[in-house]
């Protein structure tokens, strides 16, 4: 088996429970780690026979920034059923952050990582 792993990708988008989140906008942080067997593509060097992390990271920027969601957790899911129906993956994990969140009180971010397996 082998990982994929998009890290630390920025997107705007309007993603929040709170009408304002969803007008003003915000940066996100997103991660993707993709698990598949890949091990034709190692040993045929062909783009064909692994998962493009090109349209990948274009499917992620399309959701995150065209689309709005009042949760986190829809916004993941999204994410991780488009790439398990779209590639040859077997298990997607997406972490999204969030920096600015309505908690009063110091924090870096919230974060929440959706898990789907076929």
């Amino acid at each position: 088996m082998n990982t994929i792993l998009l890290e630390n990708m920025v997107f705007y988008g309007f993603h929040g429970v709170y009408e304002y989140e969803r007008e003003q906008g915000q940066r996100f942080y997103v991660d993707a780690e993709i698990v598949a067997d890949l091990s034709l593509a190692g040993e045929t060097d062909n783009l064909i026979h692994t998962i493009d992390y090109t349209v990948v990271y274009s499917q992620i920027k399309d959701i995150m920034e065209n689309q709005r969601f009042q949760l986190l957790e829809a916004v993941g899911a999204h994410i991780a059923e488009l790439i398990l129906k779209t590639t040859i993956a077997s298990e997607v994990t997406i972490r999204i952050r969030k920096p600015a969140v309505p908690i009063p009180g110091p924090l870096d971010y919230v974060q929440v990582e959706t898990k789907r397996r076929k």
